[in-house]
């Protein structure tokens, strides 16, 4: 179980050191976006000044990060089914977190397409289409 743990964290570490890693560009790499909102450059990339924007941005980045922790809980609710040697305690602790994580993924990508429905198509709000 200790290796596991190790091995995980050593996986989720690689993972996430790779966000943080910028690229060197001679001059400004951030031009202005077609509708005339200019951009800032951080570590992130090219963020837009517009606040509606700005969150629609990190929307995707942050459905990205709950995809790739839903994946590590199945994963582990697996590895933890395998392993539980028959004891039902351990087996429903697996189910649970296999259950959950499909659960909040699920609200992830219902609660996307709702804001695509309501607020892009039914509602047209600017700055989200």
């Amino acid at each position: 179980m200790k290796r596991f743990g190790s091995v995980l964290l050593f996986c989720l570490l690689l993972v996430f050191s790779s966000f943080f890693a910028k690229p060197v560009f001679a001059s400004d790499p951030c031009q202005d976006l077609p509708n005339g909102v200019s951009q800032t450059s951080t570590d992130f990339g090219c963020i837009p000044n517009d606040p509606a924007l700005f969150v629609g941005r990190f929307y995707g980045i942050g459905l990205g990060v709950i995809g790739g922790v839903a994946v590590l809980l199945i994963i582990y609710g697996g590895y933890t089914i395998l392993t539980s040697s028959g004891n039902p305690a351990s087996l429903a602790k697996g189910k649970s977190y296999i259950m959950y994580a499909i659960i909040g993924l699920l609200l992830a990508i219902f609660g996307f397409v709702f804001v695509q429905v309501v607020v892009v198509d039914i509602l047209h709000i600017p700055g989200f289409g």
